[in-house]
């Protein structure tokens, strides 16, 4: 699929959209998506997010894919 068709369907799926949370997040991906603003994480900061998710498992502080679904559907 060339670039032009990917472009058509993400927009006529955009068009679709009845959330007002996803169209926001979409807005902020697209003010905030300069390439040259993004930057790997080196290994610590990989490391500490790492240990914060596990951290966060233990203590439940963790939702499952249904619900993230549900919130953005």
């Amino acid at each position: 699929m060339d670039i032009q068709t990917r472009k058509i369907e993400f927009v006529q799926a955009f068009l679709k959209l009845q959330s007002e949370e996803m169209i926001s997040l979409f807005e902020s991906i697209l003010k905030s998506g300069n390439k040259d603003d993004f930057h790997p994480m080196n290994i610590d900061e990989l490391n500490n997010r790492i240990d914060k998710s596990e951290k966060d498992f233990e203590t439940g502080k963790v939702k499952i894919h249904d619900e993230v679904f549900a919130k953005y559907s």
